[in-house]
């Protein structure tokens, strides 16, 4: 646990371009080139960072405002992704996920059965999730483990079959995203959007940034349209007209940054894919893999974004008017982003499209969440976790609403 600990608190900008060094000299790179190349990912990753940041410390208060201001009653309080994070490394389970997760990769790796390299450990949190209800449920720690590499296995396999459009889509080369919340809503997302091709009227909508743009001029600017959107977040917030504006301008920001900070992960990472293809090429007879990373890089498109502020409202009042759900959404409306980074590419950047699937899989999750509630307020209690004052079940959009998670804790509640 010291060492799980240790790697953990080093984060990710410190980790990963460790970790992209010694896999860029393995590769054939040269050391001072490799080492260029983690740098500057490391900077990449501070950059995103930074603008999450300005994204979730400014969206989160005010959907937190719109909750409060709609007076709605409900006793399972969406704790967000961090508290869930915390409980599912702090779990039997997460004692034991990077090894599990690793040891999947390799696996899989060495028969052939993924592409992807996995190198995003942090969030195999996900997988420690999955395999913390699994084994609160069925009280059976081997179960949970077996149900967190099932989990691993899956997002690899997810990550490997998205991997070519994610590539195209966000110009990002050589890239998969392994994430265990955004890759779980393509397996949904992908009938739903073919189904929507067959629907007379909905099938000619076209709503992508290109098309907005077109058609609204300078209103129609990502930058603008992230400012408009923003303002109409601290209307509905009540903000007043100086936090509205700032909102308004911090969404615009978010739009304008998180592209660039992109491009400067892609800097370093380039040489990485190219060294990782000659290596592929003279020894395996041109097969290719793909470097797995956090699906942060692929959130700030603007077709990503857009869907997000959207659903944000959407949200608030589908866990209104949706019978059965007892979840308050409050800290995971910031990270909605990440929930739709995988479903904007399958609908080519269609944000109406990608607001219809992402409202369908948020009226879903909310009663997923619902129903392992009660599961997930045991996994804090036995992973110590303090409580919000004046909740006494908690619960998340994000793992808590993960379609994933669900099937496979269904799934291993047979074997308990």
């Amino acid at each position: 646990m010291s060492i799980i600990k240790f790697i953990l608190d080093l984060g990710a900008v410190v980790m990963l371009p460790i970790i992209i060094f010694i896999l860029a000299v393995i590769l054939g790179e040269k050391p001072g080139k490799a080492f260029r190349a983690g740098v500057t990912i490391g900077i990449g990753f501070i950059g995103i960072n930074l603008v999450i940041g300005l994204l979730v410390n400014n969206l989160g208060p005010a959907a937190k405002a719109m909750v409060e201001n709609m007076g709605i009653k409900l006793n399972v309080i969406d704790v967000g992704w961090p508290a869930a994070a915390a409980i599912a490394f702090a779990s039997q389970v997460g004692a034991f996920v990077i090894p599990i997760g690793l040891a999947v990769n390799i696996l899989m790796l060495a028969f052939g059965l993924t592409k992807t390299v996995n190198v995003d450990l942090w969030n195999f949190w996900h997988f420690a999730f999955t395999g913390a209800l699994v084994a609160a449920a069925t009280k059976s720690l081997t179960l949970g483990m077996v149900a967190a590499a099932i989990n691993a296995a899956i997002v690899l396999k997810l990550g490997d079959w998205t991997a070519p459009m994610i590539q195209e889509f966000y110009g990002i080369p050589g890239i998969s995203l392994p994430h265990g919340f955004s890759a779980a809503y393509v397996p949904i997302a992908i009938p739903l959007n073919k189904l929507m091709d067959k629907i007379p009227g909905i099938n000619k909508i076209e709503a992508n940034p290109d098309e907005i743009s077109k058609k609204f001029g300078v209103f129609g600017e990502p930058v603008i349209m992230g400012l408009i959107l923003g303002i109409i977040l601290g209307l509905l917030a009540k903000y007043d007209a100086k936090a509205t504006l700032n909102l308004g301008m911090s969404m615009a920001g978010v739009m304008f940054l998180m592209p660039r900070m992109v491009k400067i992960l892609m800097e370093g990472l380039i040489p990485v894919s190219e060294a990782a293809k000659n290596f592929m090429q003279k020894r395996f007879a041109g097969k290719e893999f793909y470097i797995g990373l956090d699906s942060a890089v692929s959130i700030g498109h603007p077709a990503a974004i857009a869907t997000a502020l959207i659903l944000v409202p959407i949200t608030i009042l589908l866990a209104v008017i949706i019978p059965g759900n007892r979840v308050l959404p409050f800290g995971d409306l910031a990270t909605i982003p990440f929930m739709v980074a995988m479903v904007a590419p399958i609908c080519r950047g269609n944000v109406f499209r990608s607001v219809i699937i992402g409202a369908i899989v948020i009226a879903v999750g909310l009663l997923i969440a619902t129903n392992v509630s009660p599961l997930h307020t045991q996994a804090a209690i036995d992973a110590s976790f303090k409580f919000p004052e004046g909740a006494s079940m908690i619960s998340s959009i994000c793992d808590g609403a993960n379609p994933l998670t669900w099937i496979l804790l269904q799934i291993m509640k047979i074997f308990g």
